[in-house]
């Protein structure tokens, strides 16, 4: 065995703490995130009066996953264009319309109908590119699909909650478009810069990372339960076979999209989680902003289950035979974390 693989360097030894930070945090989400709803619930008159941070609990979120994003993640961009547009546009054309048949066929109620349209609308959840490393997927495309999903989420996010969602309560398009822009793009913006002009500082604190938006997204679900307690108990099961219903679907176009395209394996896998998974953080902060608390629900309920659907699948991908992996495909684990 050669000396570098007994003995790695500081760089490949920082990146291997911060691989099984993120994947560590991204299993332990779904239990911090549970945690945090009950405390919610059991004690609401301790988190409602907190409702106002949501917007600056996610910004910080935000912030973290700027603070990963590095001018490779851009270039894989105009690497495989066509494929990561595929991603996206079959993000923000499958999961609209499939939460619009969710409360159709469920006939949910308007305020629960709206939180579901509107974590459809979303942009895709940075989870999805850790489970994607975790299934043996195609990583970088993963990436590169949630960074322009991410950045172009201040128009359709709006734009499609009022097409979709218009007919059950009232879309402010624009306040909503203000308010993505000041709670995703910009913290996004600043963190790259951050990273760009102290990279060797976000480095060495790069494994802290996911577990402070961890953290973070625990405190946002433990706000929104706490506003919508009372309503829980008569419209929580509802809500969760709702929200399984979605995310179930979205993994399963996500992936029968690739196929139908005749995409390698590992590319199908980054696909689906890239559907499926949605940063329902960004979609419980406006739905407390903008509608109700029992809007926000929905979103609160996905940020916990699709935690927990991804990394049961990525497990079974993990397990399955797959193809070798496109030459540009990246498999470091990311330190994101989803909202």
């Amino acid at each position: 065995m050669s000396d570098s693989a007994q003995h790695p360097s500081p760089a490949a030894a920082q990146t291997a703490r911060t691989d099984r930070s993120s994947i560590i945090a991204v299993t332990a989400l779904p239990v911090l995130v549970i945690l945090a709803g009950v405390l919610g619930f059991l004690s609401p008159d301790t988190f409602t009066p907190l409702a106002p941070t949501i917007t600056w609990s996610l910004g910080v979120v935000m912030f973290f996953m700027g603070l990963t994003l590095t001018l490779p993640d851009f270039a894989r961009i105009a690497k495989r264009p066509w494929i990561a547009l595929l991603g996206v546009v079959t993000q923000y054309v499958a999961m609209p319309l499939l939460g619009l048949l969710v409360v159709t066929v469920y006939d949910l109620p308007p305020e629960i109908a709206v939180g579901v349209i509107l974590v459809g609308c979303a942009p895709g959840g940075t989870a999805s590119n850790v489970v994607t490393y975790l299934a043996k997927g195609d990583v970088a495309l993963s990436v590169s699909v949630t960074t322009l999903s991410t950045l172009i989420a201040p128009v359709l996010t709006p734009l499609l909650t009022l097409w979709l969602a218009g007919s059950y309560m009232d879309v402010p398009f624009w306040s909503m478009f203000v308010s993505i822009c000041q709670t995703v793009l910009v913290p996004v913006i600043v963190g790259v810069l951050v990273r760009l002009v102290a990279s060797r500082f976000v480095d060495r604190i790069a494994p802290a990372l996911p577990w402070l938006a961890s953290v973070a997204i625990a405190y946002i679900v433990a706000i929104v339960v706490a506003g919508s307690a009372g309503s829980i108990a008569t419209a929580g099961i509802l809500v969760l076979l709702a929200v399984i219903t979605h995310n179930v679907l979205g993994l399963a176009v996500g992936y029968g999209v690739a196929a139908a395209c005749r995409l390698d394996t590992p590319t199908r896998r980054a696909l689906s989680f890239e559907v499926g998974l949605q940063n329902s953080g960004l979609a419980s902060t406006l739905a407390t902003t903008y509608f109700s608390p029992l809007a926000a629900l929905p979103g609160a309920v996905f940020s916990v289950w699709h935690n927990v659907s991804g990394a049961v699948l990525a497990s079974i991908f993990a397990r399955l035979p797959y193809g070798k992996p496109p030459s540009d495909a990246s498999h470091t684990a990311p330190t994101r974390q989803d909202a």
